[in-house]
């Protein structure tokens, strides 16, 4: 069992990293190079803005090249839940913008002729209780009236045709979900970056940022200085760095993949026979689906634990035992990739995005950042260039959370409750 990324161990090389030292001077400097950063330089590129990306590590090293491999339709929240808080006019245009981030994925790849097995093959929300079942049909009949007609609601019979095991009562069918190779979906966008313009460097951990006048920023990096324009933070829950005011208001979280060895067809049909991406309704559930070469790709927050090589191999063998008793046909099968990534969370599970302090930023995507981390990247260029204001995720306010600097000290607690919460459901 490798504890890497099966996507970043199985990606094409990068070959767009600028060759040349960094620049006195740019248009706009990005901090992170995955998915929202990487796809707001390209964006940038294209309008011919400067801009340069400093990426602390590869690009695609963090949450982008670490996640389950899903680009669905859909937030983070029950949408029950997201329109009683909400209200359905603004629940409605969070999940529409989902849709649309999904569909921008789909065109970026036809653009940029991306090879990354990219397919639309809809998603399942299991029931993972009785109980649930109910929560996914009053949710259903929500959302077929305001914002997707096309979802189905799939009783307990229906659902043994989408998969194989009984431990399931129905599921709830929105068709827009898709999914692809991850790795190859994000070099391919780093490479197109480049292509167009862009100036992306890895290895270049920013440790200072100075405020000059208006949006105007003085950028440290180890190897050098930049003067930026304008600044967008893409950083996901990055610990590191001089960002405190974004430290206090994300909380990462630790989610863990397996990757089974190649099962074959016959195999897999038995076990998913109409090949979605799935997952299930409890608070601490599993996210599944098959790859182009015929695995099964098996995640959830197996412990509620930061990501290291101890806290993912334990992860993988709770995974494992997961997988196999959920599928017996698959009690055999033998995990070939184990790894974690951290989620950056926040506290309502919704992104947001917008500008503090002279700072751009769009971060928090919460576990559903996938495709929308992508389109986001577009909206956030487009507003850089000073062209349109897209942005679904502006917020009057974004408080901090109370007690917390930045260390999650309380995710052992978190992760009992959320235990409770499944049992008691």
């Amino acid at each position: 069992m490798k504890l890497e990324s099966f996507w970043q161990a199985t990606a094409p090389a990068f070959t767009g990293a600028a060759k040349e030292s960094l620049p006195s001077q740019a248009d706009v400097v990005v901090i992170g190079g995955g998915f929202t950063g990487i796809s707001a330089a390209l964006n940038l590129a294209r309008s011919g803005v400067s801009v340069v990306v400093l990426e602390s590590g590869e690009v695609m090293s963090q949450a982008s090249g670490r996640n389950g491999g899903h680009c669905n339709t859909g937030v983070a929240q029950n949408f029950a839940s997201l329109v009683a808080s909400q209200g359905v006019e603004q629940a409605s245009r969070f999940y529409r913008a989902y849709d649309e981030a999904v569909s921008y994925v789909e065109q970026l790849t036809h653009e940029e002729q991306i090879d990354c097995d990219f397919r639309l093959c809809g998603k399942i929300k299991l029931a993972s209780k009785a109980s649930h079942f109910a929560g996914l049909r009053e949710a259903w009949e929500l959302m077929r009236r305001t914002v997707d007609p096309e979802i189905e609601l799939l009783g307990k019979e229906e659902i043994h045709r989408e998969v194989g095991s009984n431990d399931f009562h129905g599921g709830l069918l929105q068709k827009r979900g898709g999914q692809m190779h991850m790795g190859k979906f994000g070099v391919g966008l780093a490479n197109a970056a480049a292509r167009h313009g862009a100036k992306i460097y890895p290895h270049h951990a920013v440790t200072g940022l100075e405020r000059l006048d208006g949006y105007r920023h003085r950028v440290q990096t180890a190897q050098g200085e930049i003067v930026a324009d304008k600044v967008l933070m893409a950083t996901g829950c990055s610990t590191e760095g001089p960002f405190p005011w974004f430290q206090r208001r994300i909380v990462p979280v630790g989610s863990f993949i397996v990757v089974t060895e190649v099962l074959g067809d016959e195999l897999l049909r038995q076990v998913l026979p109409q090949d979605r991406t799935y997952v299930t309704s409890m608070n601490l559930g599993n996210y599944f689906r098959t790859t182009a070469d015929r695995r099964l790709v098996f995640g959830g927050r197996a412990r509620f634990a930061v990501s290291n090589p101890t806290s993912d191999s334990r992860s993988g063998e709770i995974l494992r035992n997961a997988f196999a008793t959920l599928f017996p046909p698959l009690s055999k099968a033998r995990v070939a990739y184990c790894w974690g990534g951290m989620v950056d969370m926040t506290a309502d599970r919704l992104p947001r995005a917008g500008e503090q302090d002279g700072l751009f930023y769009s971060l928090g995507y919460s576990g559903h950042g996938t495709q929308m981390s992508v389109w986001m990247g577009r909206v956030m260029a487009d507003l850089l260039a000073e062209k349109t204001n897209q942005n679904p995720w502006q917020r009057e306010t974004w408080p901090a959370l109370p007690g917390y600097h930045g260390k999650p000290w309380f995710l052992p607690l978190a992760g009992l409750y959320y235990k409770a919460k499944d049992r008691l459901s």
